[in-house]
């Protein structure tokens, strides 16, 4: 299962988004609602879509049956699940269902975008920090559900010395020197060739480089040959990911990926059943 719906950071999560929006209790559906009806919900994706955290529907709802899993393609009119229970409980939790549903299939679907766009070159997309405050969990693992890779969850998993550590440090050998001591794999933007050369004789693990042309991080890559595993970032689009592709680094990173993505368009039909 892509989405780990036990994780405590997921639970906190949807408890959150529960109480952000329903507080202390859906005035209109009680005044509306008779407390014994029940009913089904259907989630129907209305555009081609990857889907991203239908396994979240079972921390809203108490009967729960999923038709298109976390990573499942879903094209307009296919049911991603259908929920049943309460009426009053359905309509309370719909907009937060569907809150977190159409988020993380946007990511999960400019994801996949991403990833197919440089498929057969053998560069790994990478996701980033660049996520929305308080979901950094739910976001990662949609993008992980359209087929991009997690690079850091936080601060606290890897080193990546970017250049105001390289400055704050006083250059980057005394940056990467002291980094070397951790346990982690090291990686250190890179700006020109000299910077690379250097941060190469220092033994790191793997370079970024940002902000490059494809043409120009072509010719790095050519340079470095292997000596780390390689990185590019900064302004990849969907129109030019696979020109950076071609140009022969290990992976590409893109917050675009959680940064831009989109809400997709998924409808909850909520009818009365005996």
């Amino acid at each position: 299962m892509l989405f780990d719906i036990d994780h405590p950071e997921v639970v906190d999560a949807v408890n959150r988004a529960l109480y952000e929006d329903v507080g202390s209790g859906d005035i209109t559906t009680d005044a509306c609602v008779p407390p014994d009806l029940r009913a089904e919900g259907r989630f129907t994706a209305r555009q081609q879509m990857t889907v991203a955290g239908s396994e979240l529907l079972h921390l809203l709802f108490d009967e729960v049956s999923i038709q298109k899993y976390s990573g499942d393609a879903a094209s307009d009119g296919q049911v991603i699940a259908i929920v049943r229970g309460q009426a009053r409980s359905l309509l309370t939790r719909e907009r937060v269902a569907l809150n977190l549903l159409q988020r993380l299939s946007g990511v999960a679907t400019l994801a996949r975008r991403y990833v197919d766009a440089v498929q057969g070159t053998g560069v790994t997309i990478l996701d980033t920090r660049k996520t929305t405050p308080g979901l950094r969990r739910l976001e990662k693992m949609a993008a992980e559900a359209g087929g991009a890779t997690n690079h850091r969850i936080g601060l606290f998993d890897a080193v990546l010395i970017k250049n105001n550590h390289i400055t704050l440090a006083g250059g980057i050998r005394p940056a990467v020197v002291s980094s070397l001591g951790t346990d982690y794999p090291v990686e250190v933007e890179v700006r020109s060739r000299a910077e690379i050369d250097e941060a190469l004789h220092l033994g790191v693990d793997r370079l970024l480089l940002d902000n490059m042309t494809p043409e120009e991080a072509r010719d790095e890559v050519r340079h470095i040959a292997g000596r780390a595993k390689v990185e590019l970032s900064g302004g990849i689009t969907l129109d030019t990911v696979r020109a950076y592709a071609e140009a022969g680094p290990d992976y590409i990173s893109v917050g675009a990926i959680t940064h831009y993505a989109v809400a997709v368009d998924i409808n909850l039909r909520i009818e009365p059943v005996a």
